[in-house]
């Protein structure tokens, strides 16, 4: 499918572009070549081809849980700028 000028400046209008008659001329022509492809896409019969979400089998990514000991108040603690009474002390962000 071959674009006009004008479809490409109404495009360039939607995504509110200013594109310079050099630009214009540039994506009408790498515009209609995506198109194209698009065009020879929708030619292959995948008739045959069940819909599917992916070809990848399916896995879990998460580890399971484990249980174990947390890090002890002091060594989370440790590398903090500022802390106070057991907890980390901040500057207030709220008058």
């Amino acid at each position: 499918m071959k674009l006009s000028l004008a479809q490409v400046e109404h495009i360039a209008e939607l995504a509110k572009l200013s594109l310079t008659d050099d630009e214009k001329t540039l994506y009408e022509e790498q515009l209609s070549a995506i198109l194209e492809y698009a065009e020879r896409l929708q030619a292959v019969d995948t008739s045959a081809i069940p819909p599917t979400a992916t070809v990848l089998p399916l896995r879990s990514v998460m580890r399971a849980d484990e249980l174990r000991d947390s890090m002890s108040r002091e060594d989370v603690l440790a590398n903090a700028p500022q802390a106070e009474a057991g907890s980390f002390r901040v500057q207030a962000v709220l008058d």
